[in-house]
């Protein structure tokens, strides 16, 4: 397990520290992030993170959801980064693979869970989220 610490950034006469935790699922819960679909996410989350020079820290993809760790620009916001995440990949996702557009009439469900690390070391966020794979 790589360990990331806490780094501060400067960005527009802004330092900062902003890491999340962040996870959301397919609508219905449904198993469909598999066969390759995972990592096809995984490449437009990577991008999306990439052109909003957002630092991806942890990634988990389960079948059902996704699970994340982040820091990204204040100025940027998390719910901007998440709905540019799930809007590429909803878009991209189910015009490459027309299994999903026929089994779901959308990808996720409108609603996302994310909450700051704060004061916890991001090492401990992180084993979390790699844990959830063998529960």
């Amino acid at each position: 397990m790589a360990q990331y610490t806490i780094s501060y950034k400067l960005h527009n006469n802004i330092t900062y520290s902003c890491t999340y935790h962040v996870v959301w699922c397919v609508k219905s819960c449904r198993a469909v992030l598999v066969n390759g679909v995972e990592v096809r996410l995984e490449a437009i989350i990577r991008d999306v993170c990439t052109a909003t020079r957002a630092d991806l820290l942890t990634l988990d993809i389960m079948p059902g959801y996704v699970q994340l760790l982040v820091e990204v620009d204040p100025q940027y916001g998390i719910h901007r980064l998440v709905r540019e995440m799930k809007g590429r990949s909803s878009h991209f996702l189910r015009r490459e693979y027309p299994s999903i557009k026929s089994r779901l009439s959308t990808l996720w469900t409108s609603a996302y869970f994310v909450s700051t690390v704060g004061g916890a070391p991001p090492e401990v966020v992180q084993q979390y989220i790699e844990t959830q794979k063998r529960a």
